[in-house]
């Protein structure tokens, strides 16, 4: 445990799930309008399966007063070895979020920092992440940078 500011930095236990819900649909809610529910479900699965495989998915969150304020998530994701990733092992970086009345405290940097940290305890060759524009300053003061490569989707 890493205390932050009037933070503590730790790995969320099985008992965060239902505070990391919150917290996460904060990063969909947009203008208010609430965000559709089947989602959860599925995420308190994945949740409650991942959170203790350390080998493959890392859970920072930040704790100030009893609530979690901030949280991560570096998951393992595992590829064809090639010349940019020999040994085919990226670690995903998403759902970084802090609570609007806890941002800037370095929350954010502290839990990037933990994912990176881990990233290179599993063997990852790198670890990606997609950005807002806003978010985008925090990640290129860490080292980060804009690839070339277009991110594209197909939705099922």
């Amino acid at each position: 445990m890493t205390r932050t500011s009037s933070g503590r930095l730790r790995t969320a236990k099985a008992e965060d799930g239902a505070q990391l819900l919150r917290l996460w649909a904060q990063l969909f809610d947009e203008g208010g309008a609430a965000p559709e529910e089947p989602w959860k479900g599925y995420a308190r699965e994945w949740f409650t399966q991942y959170v203790d495989d350390a080998r493959n998915a890392r859970f920072p969150v930040i704790e100030a007063g009893g609530e979690l304020v901030a949280s991560a998530i570096g998951t393992l994701e595992i590829g064809v070895p090639n010349p940019y990733c020999l040994r085919g092992r990226t670690v995903r970086l998403a759902n970084v979020i802090t609570l609007p009345m806890h941002r800037g405290q370095s929350y954010g940097t502290t839990l990037v920092l933990d994912v990176v940290a881990w990233a290179r305890t599993i063997d990852a060759d790198r670890v990606d992440l997609s950005a807002t524009p806003a978010g985008q300053r925090i990640y290129a003061r860490l080292g980060f940078t804009v690839t070339s490569a277009p991110r594209m989707k197909f939705v099922l």
